[in-house]
């Protein structure tokens, strides 16, 4: 079995201004790092880690802060697992978070239709909600390094919101008679 490898920065920031404890905390999550404990990330060895990462320390140097970067692997399979277990959980949670979104998506379209609200306008405002989603999607995969469990059916849930906003696209310009 391949080994993985990981890197692994630790840091400390002072406590003011919060700002930059949180602007920190926001590009490591946005990189997809799980974090181990405070201020102890993980992300996985690329290239493309290795320089945000290096960046992000000079951010953390001019907060007047303290940051370490390490390469590292797991000791065993079991913590190896343990730590493809904790990248998996984050994405599934963004996963879920996004098929919320999806049922809200679906719910709009529906109460639109069933109000035979047929509108460029509200058609604009739900094509603007799809693509939203649709971008959403993508940088939750971006981040799926190890195949979070409900990628499928967000991606299966997505097709079904591109449907449905076709569907009510066709009913809007019937309504408008563009379609004859």
């Amino acid at each position: 079995m391949e080994r993985i490898f990981w890197l692994l920065i630790t840091y400390k920031v002072p406590p003011e201004p919060a700002a930059r404890r949180v602007a920190i905390w926001r590009k490591l999550k946005g990189m997809g790092a799980i974090y181990l404990q405070n201020s102890v990330c993980l992300l996985p060895r690329s290239d493309d880690h290795v320089r945000r990462l290096k960046m992000l320390e000079n951010d953390i140097a001019e907060a007047q802060g303290e940051s370490v970067i390490l390469e590292t692997a797991a000791l065993d399979p079991t913590q190896e697992a343990k730590v493809l277990a904790r990248f998996k959980a984050d994405r599934d949670e963004a996963y879920v978070e996004f098929i919320d979104k999806c049922d809200d998506f679906e719910r709009e379209i529906a109460k639109e239709i069933a109000a035979s609200h047929y509108t460029y306008a509200e058609l604009e405002e739900n094509d603007v909600d799809l693509k939203k989603l649709q971008g959403w999607l993508a940088k939750i995969a971006r981040l799926d390094f190890y195949g979070g469990a409900r990628r499928a059916e967000a991606e299966d849930r997505l097709k079904i919101c591109e449907t449905l906003l076709d569907d009510y696209a066709r009913r809007v310009f019937d309504a408008h008679d563009e379609n004859r």
